[in-house]
């Protein structure tokens, strides 16, 4: 049976029409709330970025006290968006996709509220760590997208996820940036509106988008994060695709993990000139995931889009090494530009060897994947640019890059077998 929903739109005189109990919208509409979700939900993260470290500072002082606890928050989040993922992920292949991420999105509004007005740093803690929990509703909102999406669409869609999270990235920390200077909690304030906002506007006009005859049920060792990752990672067909997912996102954490530290300690950049080059890799991020994935994966096909998008990614995270100047790294951005078709070529394929009444799981899977990456790639980057950093050893601040290159290497010879396989198969 179709879902029912409330419309308003224009009629051709201009006057607004409430239709009540009408189809849902339309996939393309669901795509744009899913798209609008993700966005909102990402902007109210990243608008905190900027001025953690000021709130941090509230509790304590001292730039070892500030990295130590920097760095447990940021492990953390990831660390429990790794343990909820699957988890929001089988309870919504039970109780649909819908209820799942309305609760997630207002949690999160909450929990920016008690991170404002928390008094002490272990307050603030507990807010991180249901962030990172609240977070792990883009599993559910992946698996929206892969209930509405077909094979002439389904790239295209994920694209759109990825794109929104660029965007968030871009808008976020500029907003961070701006309400920072009223206050270290403003900021929170805004995220808490946000999400909020984010909540109301899911609550009015998302349709479920797994039918009940198409759910299943749960118990509880299906909510066993370790069982759901262990179960992904057991051998299958989908198997190299999910460890080439695992590689390129371990890769791709080396940005976040020393990108400040690398080019403030290379070119001498400043705080605004490092906030200036991530809204330039996020832009860079939703103009591939969003335009170009539509452009190049159906004329180059999934399995083309992502050998050449590994190729770039080996390549440039090297160029990224080698650079001697700023303005290198803005070169190589847009060399790279091409490498963001990877994700959703990747996703898709992986989708399409899964049932729909397991998108949930799997994507929470995914999620999984990418959080252990989280946790794992800061520890290993750093420690990396730590070695190489210390001028009592050998000098090279660009070594994290070339490790993230190998390990991108790594993925491509992963995926040969399954390339081959593939086109053995046409």
């Amino acid at each position: 049976m179709d879902h029912l929903s409330t419309e308003f739109f224009f009629d051709k005189s201009g006057k607004t029409v409430s239709l009540i109990n009408m189809k849902a919208p339309s996939k393309a509409a669901s795509v744009r709330f899913i798209f609008i979700t993700v966005l909102l939900e990402w902007i109210g993260h990243g608008i905190v970025i900027p001025i953690l470290p000021d709130v941090i500072r509230r509790f304590g002082h001292g730039p070892d006290f500030v990295n130590h606890y920097y760095g447990y928050f940021v492990s953390a989040y990831a660390l429990m968006q790794f343990l909820m993922s699957p988890v929001l992920g089988s309870l919504s292949d039970r109780y649909g996709r819908r209820p799942v991420l309305l609760l997630s999105l207002l949690g999160a509004g909450l929990d920016f509220i008690l991170m404002a007005l928390a008094p002490n740093l272990w307050i603030l803690f507990l807010g991180r760590i249901i962030s990172g929990m609240t977070g792990a509703g883009i599993t559910v909102a992946s698996s929206y997208m892969a209930d509405i999406s077909d094979d002439s669409n389904r790239a295209a869609n994920f694209g759109m996820i990825g794109a929104a999270i660029g965007l968030g990235f871009i808008i976020g920390p500029v907003l961070g940036g701006v309400f920072g200077n009223m206050g270290p909690l403003v900021p929170f304030w805004v995220a808490a509106c946000l999400n909020l906002i984010n909540f109301a506007f899911g609550l009015f006009v998302l349709p479920e988008s797994l039918p009940k005859e198409q759910r299943r049920e749960i118990n509880v060792k299906q909510l066993n994060p370790l069982r759901s990752l262990i179960k992904v990672l057991k051998p299958s067909p989908v198997l190299p695709l999910i460890l080439v997912y695992f590689f390129l996102y371990l890769a791709g954490q080396v940005h976040p993990s020393i990108w400040t530290l690398y080019t403030q300690l290379k070119f001498k950049w400043t705080a605004f000139e490092v906030g200036m080059s991530l809204s330039f890799v996020g832009l860079s991020i939703a103009f591939a995931q969003g335009y170009l994935t539509r452009i190049f994966i159906p004329k180059w096909g999934e399995y083309k889009a992502l050998n050449i998008s590994m190729v770039i990614t080996v390549i440039g995270f090297a160029l990224f090494a080698m650079a001697s100047e700023g303005w290198m790294m803005y070169a190589v951005m847009v060399f790279t530009c091409l490498s963001g078709l990877g994700g959703p070529a990747l996703q898709s394929l992986i989708s399409k060897e899964v049932p729909q009444s397991e998108q949930g799981e799997l994507q929470g899977s995914l999620i999984s994947l990418a959080s252990l990456t989280a946790i794992i790639g800061p520890l290993f980057y750093t420690d990396i640019f730590a070695r190489f950093t210390n001028e009592q050893g050998f000098y090279y601040p660009g070594m994290a890059y070339m490790a993230a290159s190998v390990v991108s290497a790594l993925a491509m010879l992963i995926l040969l077998p399954s390339r081959l396989k593939a086109k053995s198969a046409v």
